[in-house]
């Protein structure tokens, strides 16, 4: 692996260290009564903005109370996600293809785990409502969308990659282009004849 290569999957990992200190995702209600809207950030070791508000609002409907301590995951993945990032702080010390192979698809691997998991964290809240709440509409739940707007009665909501997120996306488009070059300049490379 070129030289130039090691720094850029060295930034790539770097990028990925960023939701220890940025949130990952953000939910934003927005409705006629609260013009300001009310937001949820999800770090990778907790939730913060207006949950308490947004359990008031919840519990009429007959939702669970977001309650951090309820999710393993926050108790889990910061050590998981270490681990992989140090996996690649290990592919550009060693410069190797093939543990970049490896490193990519464990990236993708959890990636894809993890919005497997926040959608069933979603439909699990939207649809599991307590049957004695104080508002029932026949037919309707109330599952935030995965990526993207969702109308839910009066409130429009939306779920989108916060600025860690994006940053650990783009982490992940840099090494996938690493990946890419370094392949395209092995495959160029003039061959060995075994004459």
């Amino acid at each position: 692996m070129k030289s130039t290569s090691k720094i850029l999957i060295c930034i790539s990992a770097l990028l990925m260290l960023s939701i220890y200190v940025l949130p990952l995702w953000r939910i934003v209600l927005e409705a006629p009564q609260y013009p300001e809207g009310l937001e949820m950030q999800i770090w990778l070791t907790g939730i913060t903005g207006n949950v308490d508000q947004i359990n008031g609002l919840n519990h009429y409907i007959g939702m669970k109370h977001i309650v951090v301590e309820n999710f393993w995951e926050f108790k889990v993945l910061p050590y998981l996600y270490g681990a992989i990032v140090l996996i690649g702080f290990l592919v550009a010390w060693k410069g190797s293809v093939k543990l970049l192979w490896v490193w990519l698809g464990i990236l993708l691997a959890f990636t894809v785990f993890g919005l497997v998991d926040f959608y069933l964290w979603e439909y699990d809240y939207g649809h599991n409502l307590d049957p004695t709440a104080a508002i029932k509409v026949e037919g309707m739940t109330y599952q935030p969308p995965l990526i993207g707007y969702k109308q839910l009665l009066n409130f429009l909501a939306g779920s989108f990659p916060d600025i860690g997120g994006i940053l650990v996306g783009i982490g992940g488009l840099i090494a996938a282009g690493v990946l890419y070059i370094e392949n395209k300049r092995k495959n160029s490379l003039p061959r060995k004849s075994l004459i």
